[in-house]
C-alpha cells in the first residue's frame, strides 16, 4: 500500500467530510463561472441581435420615407395616387417581413441557454456515485 493510500484508508471520518465538502465546494464553484461565462457570451450574441433590429427598424424607416415618394410618385403617372400608395405600401411591408425574419432567427441562435452547463449539471449525479 502506497502512502497517500495507507493516509486515506487510517483518515477520520470528519477529514474525509471535509475532503468531499472542498471538492463539492470547488465543483459548484467551477460550474457557476462556466455559466457566467456562457451567459456573457449569450448577452453578447443578443446584443448583436438588439443592434440588428435597431438598423433594420432604421434602414426600413429611412427607405420607406425616400424610397415610397420616389416610387409612388412615378407609379401616379401611370395610374390613380390611391392604387400607386397601396403598391408602395405592399412592397415595403415584404421587405420589413424579411427584416423581421432575419433578425429573429439570430436571436433565436443566441437562445440555446448554458448548453455546457446543462450538460455537466446531468453529469454531476453520476459524479457524485463515482461513475
Amino acid at each position: 500500500m502506497s502512502a497517500p493510500e495507507k493516509e486515506r484508508t487510517q483518515a477520520s471520518v470528519g477529514d474525509l467530510l471535509g475532503d468531499v465538502t472542498r471538492d463539492m465546494s470547488t465543483l459548484v464553484r467551477k460550474e457557476v463561472e462556466l455559466a457566467k461565462a456562457e451567459l456573457r457570451e449569450e448577452v453578447s450574441q443578443a446584443g448583436k441581435a438588439g443592434g440588428m433590429f435597431g438598423a433594420a427598424g432604421l434602414a426600413g424607416f429611412l427607405a420607406v420615407l425616400f424610397v415610397s415618394y420616389a416610387v409612388w410618385w412615378g407609379l401616379s403617372n401611370a395610374m390613380d395616387q390611391g392604387w400607386a400608395a397601396l403598391i408602395v405600401a405592399i412592397l415595403w411591408a415584404a421587405v420589413a417581413g424579411g427584416l423581421f425574419l432575419n433578425a429573429r432567427t439570430q436571436l433565436k441562435r443566441a437562445r440555446a441557454v448554458l448548453p455546457r452547463t446543462k450538460q455537466t449539471a446531468r453529469e454531476l449525479p453520476d459524479a457524485l456515485r463515482g461513475r
